[in-house]
């Protein structure tokens, strides 16, 4: 048996164990506040609302001994974790022995393997990436169409929790893509070559390449007057009558001379060309709505997690067109913390709060920036060209609950070599009260706020010597 029918083996166990739990039984469902834990929590949820299920759910930044020993206080027979759990998996097993527990999630395990009672899928225990092959939402669809094969009709929302997790690289691996090739099938998803630009749906044209970072376009990315004069230099109106033309709006002939001059202006990076790519859209969502194309429809989910609203974004995977609306208009309050986070940096980058190593960043916001918005501060400046020449980013900020919050993101991992997982463990190990999770690409932490100053300690060693070891290589 190999890996992939070891992993299909683990989701018909978990199905099967899953139709025997008593229907008059409340299921308590836990799941993580990004787009992909909101994703997977939404196909949960609706598939237990096609089985007639009685349901209680919880979303969380951090499944920790706190929490949990919180959820074991509960009158609860059964628990289900989606995309988070794994990395608590001891806990998970001391705190609530004696119930019935379902951990489905693709983060990297604890170092246990005995599991116990726990019911437990994740590709990582058949040898399988789960931060490269598949996302939690799409452990959940698998897991809920072995249980209900109707669940297939919801495809697309495994696959925007797997661009949430920024698991797309122009197209997907294994797993992910026979989940995609479900969604096309059932005309969930129509996937075609494109600008690979973010907003074409709902942004200005001018605005949306004003604000694209990935890919970098020299003279655009970061000007609107710059990205103004550069579609009349390349013949495009920008105006659409009194108002602006958005990417949608072009016609094959515009399209081309849009491709081309971005293609020119990028010459002198490695691949000029690599504004190209897969373009995913939902064509049964309303044209140009956030929700029509998934990379957007992930942002949203993300937005609502990050704002507390998380509901929100679970209403608007579930088609609940009201609630859907309170989604969106929770994007506009997602973009203010971000300028806010960015306004931060910018008028404190050579203060005491922002240590410049050589080759790696350390921002600490304290409780200037919320704890939920710093990895997408580090994600946004992990793609800017101001950071090109560190390796890097390691960003922090302060929660209410004595905690700060740090993430973890590198500027060039283009071979994969660099595991930020296995990093960040590295930086708290001898730290108590300290807990890490992530992928390889995107890691974090949550550490005691007291502890602050000899985490920053450690973390500069560490990260000097990475830095040092990627150099040599």
């Amino acid at each position: 048996m190999d890996a992939y029918e070891q992993f299909d083996e683990s989701v018909k166990i978990a199905a099967e164990a899953f139709k025997n739990i008593d229907k008059k039984d409340v299921i308590r469902l836990v799941s993580h506040l990004d787009a992909d834990g909101i994703s997977a929590c939404s196909l949960m949820i609706k598939l237990l609302n096609f089985d007639n299920r009685k349901y209680s759910v919880s979303i969380v930044q951090q499944l920790n001994k706190a929490v949990l020993s919180q959820l074991a206080l509960e009158s609860h027979n059964c628990f289900i974790f989606t995309d988070i759990g794994s990395g608590v998996i001891g806990d998970i097993k001391e705190l609530l022995q004696g119930k019935k527990v379902f951990v489905l999630d693709h983060h990297s395990v604890a170092q246990t393997k005995d599991f116990g009672e726990i019911i437990f899928v994740n590709p990582h225990t058949c040898g399988i990436d789960g931060g490269k092959e598949i996302s939690g939402a799409g452990v959940v669809f698998r897991f809920a169409c072995a249980v209900d094969k109707s669940m297939e009709d919801f495809a697309h929302i495994a696959i925007i929790g797997a661009i949430g997790d920024l698991q797309e690289q122009n197209g997907f691996s294994r797993l992910n893509d026979e989940i995609l090739k479900i969604a096309v099938e059932k005309n969930k998803i129509n996937v075609s070559k494109g600008l690979r630009i973010f907003g074409s749906q709902t942004k200005p044209l001018h605005k949306a390449l004003e604000y694209c970072t990935d890919p970098y376009i020299p003279g655009v990315s970061g000007s609107e007057s710059g990205a103004i004069q550069f579609l009349y230099q390349i013949g495009i109106d920008p105006k659409n009558g009194p108002g602006w033309k958005k990417i949608v709006h072009l016609d094959e002939e515009d399209m081309k001379k849009l491709v081309t001059g971005i293609i020119m202006k990028r010459l002198n990076e490695a691949n000029p060309d690599d504004v190209l790519g897969n373009v995913y859209i939902l064509p049964h969502e309303e044209e140009e709505s956030p929700t029509r194309d998934a990379k957007e429809f992930a942002t949203l989910l993300n937005a609502c997690g990050r704002l507390g609203r998380a509901s929100f974004g679970i209403g608007a995977c579930l088609g609940d067109k009201k609630i859907r609306q309170q989604a969106i208009r929770s994007l506009a309050d997602y973009k203010k913390e971000i300028v806010n986070a960015m306004n931060w940096y910018n008028e404190n980058k050579y203060s005491d709060d922002i240590y410049w190593g050589s080759g790696f960043v350390l921002i600490n916001a304290k409780d200037k920036v919320m704890s939920t918005m710093i990895g997408t501060l580090a994600s946004i400046l992990s793609k800017s060209n101001v950071m090109t020449n560190n390796l890097f980013i390691l960003s922090m900020a302060q929660a209410l609950d004595g905690n700060t919050k740090v993430s973890l993101r590198t500027t060039n991992n283009l071979n994969g070599n660099l595991d930020l997982r296995k990093i960040v463990e590295e930086m708290i190990d001898g730290i108590g009260n300290s807990e890490s999770g992530g992928h390889q690409n995107a890691a974090g932490a949550v550490i005691p706020t007291d502890k602050e100053e000899m985490f920053i300690g450690t973390a500069k060693e560490i990260l000097g010597k990475y830095v040092m070891e990627e150099k040599v290589n």
